[in-house]
């Protein structure tokens, strides 16, 4: 037989997982969506199954969970599917699922928090979207699909205002999530500039405040990190950045830009007990020819370091 270099990426793109049985290297995505108790209506998310994935609950796969940024759709993730399939095929990560949750909350600048803000001037209510996220939907996933329902097989992951929210439930939830791989994210400490949307959709307000300092540095991360430490669990976590993201053209807002933003998040982690954290800086701003590359190295990252599955799963 010719070998060519089109029968060596046939051959590469199919593995054997048993005898004589070959799998295609390519995974699914499919939309679903689950009631929400907390909520009162349905979250929508996507599903990204990997090649040949196994449902009868005889394997069990960790799961990403994976938050949009500002303005975004569930559907900004897909982009990123050629690279998981790509990254199991190779073996620098494990088969894994993929969870892309859609947050639509305040006009999709909820933050991932939970919010007491009642509306004005036309903007809509806040919501628990963090109560629902960690209660209605990671119980629901591990209901429904063959995850490895423990810390150790659950990454947080998202970049922007997701990176906040990556950030958040990582600190605030240690007991749900072993990892997190925070991608140019929008924690301004110790309060956002004057015009950061984290000020105009409620998520951080009250009653008819959309803006609450008080809110905001209760739930920033600084506020987490005491509370993190005294419960002892490992965390490990990628901060990843362009060095041409958007700097802001006042000078007293210099340390908001979001590449010294990511370096601070990164020096106060590594000081931590538990947290184990590295910091990529690459070329390129805020968008996905920034965050493709950095995503596949956190993935990779992450997936050599998180806890092996327990004795019960």
């Amino acid at each position: 037989m010719k070998v060519t270099l089109q029968t060596i990426a046939i051959v590469a793109c199919l593995a054997l997982t048993g005898p004589n049985r070959l799998i295609s290297a390519e995974g699914t995505i499919t939309a679903y969506s689950t009631p929400s108790a907390v909520l009162g209506h349905d979250i929508d998310y996507l599903v990204y199954r990997p090649p040949d994935c196994v449902e009868d609950g005889s394997v069990r796969y960790p799961v990403l969970y994976l938050l949009h940024g500002r303005g975004d759709k569930m559907g900004a993730w897909t982009g990123i599917k050629a690279d998981l399939d790509k990254l199991i095929l190779v073996g620098k990560i494990p088969p894994v699922v993929a969870v892309m949750p859609d947050a639509p909350s305040s006009r999709r600048a909820g933050y991932y928090v939970d919010s007491s803000f009642r509306g004005n001037g036309g903007l809509p209510a806040g919501e628990a979207v963090e109560q629902a996220f960690v209660q209605d939907l990671v119980t629901h996933i591990d209901a429904t699909l063959p995850t490895r329902a423990e810390r150790g097989g659950r990454c947080i992951a998202g970049y922007s205002m997701g990176g906040y929210g990556a950030v958040r439930y990582a600190l605030a939830h240690p007991e749900t999530f072993g990892a997190a791989i925070i991608l140019s994210p929008a924690v301004y400490v110790p309060l956002p500039p004057g015009d950061s949307s984290t000020r105009e959709f409620g998520a951080f307000g009250s009653g008819d405040e959309p803006f609450v300092d008080g809110i905001y540095l209760a739930k920033n991360y600084p506020a987490l990190l005491p509370s993190f430490a005294t419960k002892r669990l490992p965390l490990t976590a990628f901060i990843g950045t362009g060095d041409d993201e958007f700097a802001s053209p006042e000078s007293g807002s210099a340390i908001h830009d979001i590449d010294y933003e990511a370096h601070t998040l990164y020096s106060r982690l590594r000081r931590i007990p538990g947290i184990k954290v590295q910091l990529r800086v690459v070329d390129g701003g805020h968008n996905w020819n920034t965050w493709r590359p950095l995503f596949s190295e956190g993935v990779a990252h992450v997936f050599r370091r998180l806890e092996p599955p327990s004795a019960s799963r």
